[in-house]
């Protein structure tokens, strides 16, 4: 019954988790960049919002604001990359490690805690159980992951998201069709970064305050989500707006597993090398797949070289 109890909550993180792990999926799908911002940016989104609320901000214009914010963190990352020439795992390490200094100036201190019974939060831990459907913390969330599917789905299919699928696909063919590969590469930057912030954002509400640590390792969970969804869903999922939705599939499974190592009572020391050792066997498995269980094709009539 612990268990059981536990998995309403499980859900609800994994939904959370969902909307930056697509945010992970445009840079390391789409535009084809291990983007190491997100570490930083994740707790950028969960800091501005929660400091935006205690001043006196309404909710949506916090959340508002930090998403903005992750936009930013996506902008300096694209110029590192683009208009400094800097590899782009070394851009969002190098604005990974500013945002540490940003994050604790915009909070003052390390933590940050707000407390739901005198700030009118969107999501909370409260919000999991006896409470209308409507204020349910898995329903808002799950509302949130499709509109944001939804809008991304449409973005990617105008003329400016095409250019970006390309950019990532191959940017010298798409440079020489007359895309600006540099332009769409800081957009897609961006575009990732604020979806991490925003689900920063959703986070800190959730969980009750932001904390300097609250990103750390995010990049690896977002993998995961994204290598989960991919091996369990891809033969089934070719639609662009269905592979961005197993991405949120893989991170409500990740977080379920989670959930299971923790109530088999495995040392909490040990959880960030279970999630690395998951992301690499699922990393591992397309490689196994085609190196060991592929039989080899083999060419039938006509002459070789004919």
């Amino acid at each position: 019954m612990t268990l059981v109890n536990a998995l309403p909550g499980a859900v609800a993180q994994g939904l959370i988790w969902a909307i930056m792990a697509i945010g992970v999926y445009i840079t390391y799908r789409v535009l084809d960049i291990a983007d190491l911002t997100v570490d930083g940016t994740l707790c950028t989104g969960g800091a501005v919002c929660i400091m935006c609320m205690l001043a006196g901000c309404n909710v949506w214009v916090s959340i508002l604001a930090a998403t903005g914010a992750g936009l930013l963190a996506g902008f300096v990352t694209g110029i590192f990359h683009t208009f400094m020439g800097i590899q782009p795992i070394l851009a969002g390490i190098l604005t990974q490690l500013a945002l540490w200094s940003v994050n604790l100036k915009i909070m003052g201190k390390a933590n940050q805690a707000i407390n739901v019974n005198q700030y009118d939060l969107l999501v909370s831990l409260r919000y999991i159980k006896d409470v209308p459907f409507y204020q349910n913390t898995i329903f808002v969330v799950a509302i949130f992951v499709v509109v944001v599917i939804a809008i991304l789905y449409w973005f990617f299919g105008t003329e400016l998201g095409c250019g970006i699928r390309a950019t990532g696909c191959n940017a010298n063919m798409a440079r020489a069709q007359g895309i600006n590969t540099s332009l769409n590469k800081v957009i897609g930057l961006m575009i990732s970064n604020g979806l991490v912030a925003l689900s920063g954002a959703l986070l800190a509400q959730y969980q009750g305050f932001a904390d300097i640590n609250m990103g750390r390792g995010s990049i690896v969970i977002g993998l995961a989500a994204v290598i989960i969804g991919e091996a369990l869903l891809s033969r089934v999922f070719h639609n662009f707006a269905l592979k961005m939705f197993s991405v949120a599939v893989g991170s409500v499974i990740y977080y379920l597993v989670y959930q299971v190592v923790i109530w088999l009572k495995v040392d909490t020391d040990l959880l960030k090398a279970f999630s690395a050792v998951v992301v690499a066997i699922f990393l591992a498995i397309p490689y196994w797949k085609s190196r060991y269980f592929t039989k080899p094709t083999v060419a039938k009539g006509g002459k070789p070289n004919a």
